[in-house]
């Protein structure tokens, strides 16, 4: 199957989200990465929740192999070394300053190997006056005006998961890649720089664009307004969104589907300034009708009038799905040690090939043997 970096090999000494989701990104194209972890205790995820293999471990270090090695005395530094002179990437997400003390920083490792490319997440920068503050996944939702858009106003309290840490770690895998195919044509390697305040700040460009041009302050129904998106009780208690957007035929089929024909005729619904300017009021009209009917029966309702829709589901059902089980996102594999290991497979497909494979992730020190010669 397509394993479109399976030349290139990673060295990546991450903990927590951002660096190893980096690193499983490169992982999940193929690439060899070789997770460096202290001896002992490995990568601190690797304990929440008990045990050396946790489920947010597992989350972010699939298809990766891990040895322990203590980089801060001279035979661990050696065979560091050793690994860097052969290494194509090294990511790291320590706190600007921790990877001298560590013997792993960008000038010590590229002076090593000029093809290497090193690429250091920061929580808030390498300089400046926040660079030494700590940061993780809420602080830089807060910093970086996100977390705004997502608060209820009337009960301030952080949802969902750890966006900022995954996205940053996107941004750094994008980075990587475009050092990487630079290299093809100069020989030499870079150093890759980024924070989580700055990959969440583009990731919240739209926010940014309409503050520098409309001199506007989104805020969390700002955007569900425009794009026309809502959520609904059914009668079984189950919910359902729709994404209305701009076309009329959507909401042409929606006044068919609740058996409403002359919706669009009343003021909130006209056109679709009157449906932003009117949002709650739209609101109050659509959801006591969406609960006189089931979940299966609005679905199969809008279905058939071409209505973008879909059931809210947890985890267990967005996988069940018809459509999720014809394109087999779930895979799993046996680890010798830890049994079955279930995960989700990368999305991106290569001119057909969908990679299918996957590898556990590794118990600490699992390829010391292999890759350090040692047990």
């Amino acid at each position: 199957m397509a394993k479109v970096l399976k030349d290139v090999r990673v060295l990546e000494m991450g903990t927590f989200i951002t660096g190893p989701a980096a690193g499983m990104l490169l992982a999940d194209l193929g690439a060899d990465v070789v997770k460096i972890e202290q001896p002992g205790t490995g990568d601190p995820f690797r304990a929440f929740n008990g045990g050396l293999y946790s489920p947010h471990f597992q989350t972010y270090n699939r298809n990766k192999r891990s040895i322990t090695l203590d980089t801060r005395d001279a035979a661990g530094r050696a065979k560091l070394d050793e690994l860097v002179a052969g290494a194509d990437i090294f990511i790291q997400n320590f706190r600007p300053g921790a990877a001298a003390k560590l013997n792993v920083d960008a000038e010590r490792l590229r002076a090593l190997n000029p093809r290497l490319i090193y690429c250091a997440i920061s929580g808030f920068g390498a300089t400046g006056p926040d660079s030494q503050r700590p940061a993780f996944d809420t602080v830089a939702q807060a910093a970086s005006g996100f977390l705004r858009l997502v608060l209820n106003p009337d009960n301030p309290r952080v949802v969902g998961p750890a966006l900022a840490d995954a996205i940053t770690g996107f941004y750094a895998a994008y980075g990587i890649l475009g050092a990487l195919h630079e290299r093809h044509r100069t020989g030499k390697g870079r150093l890759v720089e980024l924070s989580m305040l700055e990959a969440m700040c583009h990731f919240n460009l739209d926010d940014f664009t309409h503050f520098f041009s409309a001199d506007q302050i989104m805020g969390p129904y700002s955007r569900p307004s425009v794009s026309q998106s809502y959520v609904f009780v059914c009668a079984d208690g189950k919910w359902i969104a729709l994404h209305m957007s701009s076309p009329p035929k959507f909401w042409e089929g929606l006044a068919q589907a609740v058996e409403w024909p002359d919706m669009l005729q009343r003021p909130e619904f006209a056109d679709r300034q009157a449906r932003i300017a009117n949002y709650e009021k739209v609101v109050e009209q659509l959801a006591p009708i969406f609960r006189t009917r089931s979940l299966a029966d609005w679905c199969d309702r809008l279905g058939r009038q071409d209505v973008p829709h879909s059931p809210v589901h947890d985890a267990a059902a967005a996988l069940a799905t018809d459509q999720a089980r014809h394109l087999r996102l779930a895979v799993e594999a046996e680890h010798p040690q830890m049994g079955t290991f279930r995960t989700v497979r990368s999305p991106v497909t290569f001119d057909g090939e969908r990679d299918l494979t996957i590898t556990p992730p590794p118990v600490l020190g699992e390829h010391n043997a292999v890759l350090l010669g040692k047990a």
